[in-house]
């Protein structure tokens, strides 16, 4: 059976590798059936060069953007596709059978969402590397709620920088949550999985994505992950606690290092203290006024919203 398939790209100013990126989307074996764009008035040629292409673009204001809310959207106007792709516009597809063979995996009928595995770039540096390496292995995995006992939070990982959903279930548990700081792809994980349904990690499904944050950059989005998982405390009350999990990421990275880039070890040693450091200050920050929350937060955005949106939200004062 073919599926329709549909494609939601969001972007901000994709910048001088978009064309490459189109490119490598043009050259699939599986090319979408429909092609859409959300935009956050980017001020490049992001949208002219995408619809150039094909693509259906729609355009929002900057401040508008949420990762639940707006991907959500996306899904609403697809209504007429019955598999649902998201990329985002760094990560790009590695070879012409990528999305073809993340869609493999739905002929079975309990998967709800599938992703790929994420290759760091050609100019990634080692610490960027190891994250992409530690988190997407090279053999393909298969899971469901019974499996929480052996891969804890690990159960609900996945990312929307290359993913494809079941349209019918992600609308069975209510889609994208409209309004999250980050992870909306893991939210919507731990749903289908409570709902009966299994996630897919298709390792033949590749892009390259990779990011080199700085310090303050780990620090930021670890306090943003850890305000995450305070407003939804039912996922790790489910699947368990993120600790074992960091402590095998750490002692990955110190082995991996070591053999590569013995002399980025004790700055990786002080990026896990600032990822602990945010991710704890992030669970408390409903006992702080809104204004400290966006200051030590990397999405911004989303607390200027909360502000005008969700004036009653637990931590809005």
């Amino acid at each position: 059976m073919t599926h329709k398939v549909g494609l939601v790209v969001p972007t901000l100013n994709a910048g001088t590798s978009w064309q490459g990126w189109l490119e490598a989307l043009a050259a699939q074996s599986r090319r979408p059936d429909r092609l859409l764009l959300i935009d956050s008035s980017s001020s490049d040629d992001t949208v002219a060069l995408a619809r150039a292409r094909g693509f259906d673009a729609h355009v929002i204001a900057k401040a508008s953007f949420n990762h639940g809310g707006t991907r959500q959207s996306g899904v609403d106007m697809l209504a007429d596709m019955e598999l649902i792709v998201f990329l985002t516009q760094d990560a790009l597809l590695a070879d012409p059978c990528a999305i073809e063979n993340l869609l493999q995996v739905f002929v079975n009928p309990q998967v709800a969402a599938a992703y790929g595995r994420q290759l760091p770039h050609r100019d990634a540096g080692p610490i960027g590397a190891h994250a992409r390496i530690f988190n997407y292995p090279a053999q393909s995995q298969l899971r469901a709620l019974p499996d929480r006992g052996r891969f804890g939070i690990k159960t609900v990982f996945i990312s929307n920088s290359f993913a494809a959903y079941r349209r019918c279930a992600l609308m069975q548990i209510g889609g994208f949550p409209a309004h999250t700081i980050m992870n909306e792809d893991t939210y919507v994980a731990g749903k289908m999985l409570l709902s009966g349904w299994s996630l897919a990690y298709c390792a033949d499904a590749r892009v390259f994505h990779s990011h080199d944050y700085s310090l303050l950059e780990e620090f930021r989005r670890y306090f943003d992950i850890g305000v995450f998982h305070a407003q939804n405390p039912w996922l790790q009350q489910t699947f368990g606690g993120a600790s074992g999990e960091g402590a095998r990421f750490v002692l990955s990275e110190m082995r991996y290092l070591s053999n590569t880039a013995p002399w980025l070890m004790f700055s990786a040693l002080l990026r896990t203290g600032l990822k602990w450091a945010g991710y704890k200050l992030g669970g408390l920050h409903r006992g702080w006024p809104l204004a400290l929350s966006r200051r030590l937060s990397l999405h911004k955005g989303y607390w200027v919203a909360t502000e005008r949106e969700y004036p009653n939200m637990p931590g809005c004062r």
